[in-house]
């Protein structure tokens, strides 16, 4: 975690990105966010609010890949921000392409999502569609971005080169609670690739996420892999497994949820790790078309 004074160093730096991110978004003059209540689109709604003002409005999308917490605090967080909220329901289970699980199952996500947020705008006759991608986000497999090009998304963060480091301490400085949040993703992200998606599967691991934050773990994910539970758990925290009270609960609460074993991965968790399992590789940065 950095220091205040480290995430000072890193607004004074960046402040001309955050210029050009304001200046990208008054120039849009509206703007449909697709709002997950992540750091990222957080961030990305509260600049538009302060350039756009009522012309910004969020969008969530709640499905079984959505832990009901995440959708909730998106409904919260958007009543805490002032934000006009629109929430609406995706059905990629029904799409055999995306329950099949291949590689680039975020696309077909986020084909539906970008689909309605289309839809949305063109209803409420707002200007743009904005997502959350940000400049580190082109170092690891995103097949969504994909899906975002082709509806013509624009990703403010990214354009501007706002980092992940930068985006937090902006939002420290903003006072927004996701400042410090850990990473989220959908859950169909702890399923390997190649095992199908299933509602069942998903509503066992949403299940097992919720009675781990119940135990305080914060920067986890739980892997499902059939009958094994794999836990990654972030390094800071790995030391409270040194207890065999705790090991005990977190067993108890996961073979609750319906799995046989529990399994504690010794590599500590950090995002992309299922991406580089598959052997998957970043495509990196790529031209965003020009939205008229």
């Amino acid at each position: 975690m950095l220091t205040p004074e480290q995430q000072q160093q890193l607004c004074d730096a960046s402040r001309p990105k955050l210029d050009a991110m304001r200046a990208a978004l008054a120039a849009h003059g509206s703007a449909l966010v697709a709002f997950s209540a992540g750091v990222d689109s957080t961030f990305v709604l509260k600049v538009a609010l302060e350039v756009l003002g009522e012309r910004a409005v969020a969008l969530t999308s709640v499905s079984a890949s959505v832990a009901p917490e995440e959708a909730d605090e998106a409904r919260s967080l958007a009543a805490r921000l002032g934000a006009r909220h629109v929430v609406v329901s995706t059905s990629e289970l029904d799409n055999p392409s995306y329950a099949a699980n291949p590689t680039n199952r975020c696309y077909h996500c986020k084909t539906e999502l970008y689909g309605l947020c289309e839809a949305q705008r063109a209803q409420l006759g707002l200007a743009v569609v904005l997502d959350g991608f940000n400049a580190d986000d082109f170092k690891d497999h995103r097949p969504g971005h994909q899906a975002a090009r082709e509806h013509r998304v624009r990703s403010p963060l990214a354009d501007a080169g706002l980092t992940k480091a930068e985006i937090r301490a902006w939002s420290r400085a903003l006072g927004l609670p996701t400042w410090d949040k850990p990473q989220m993703a959908c859950l169909a992200s702890r399923i390997p690739y190649g095992t199908s998606v299933t509602r069942d599967r998903l509503l066992q691991v949403a299940a097992g996420e919720s009675a781990l934050r119940r135990l305080g773990l914060r920067s986890f994910r739980l892997r499902y892999h059939h009958e094994v539970a794999r836990l990654e758990v972030a390094e800071e925290e790995l030391d409270r497994f040194a207890s065999a009270e705790f090991r005990s609960r977190v067993n108890a609460s996961l073979l609750a949820q319906g799995f046989a074993f529990v399994a504690l991965d010794l590599e500590p968790f950090r995002s992309g790790r299922m991406n580089e399992a598959a052997g998957l590789k970043p495509r990196g940065p790529v031209a965003l078309p020009v939205v008229q």
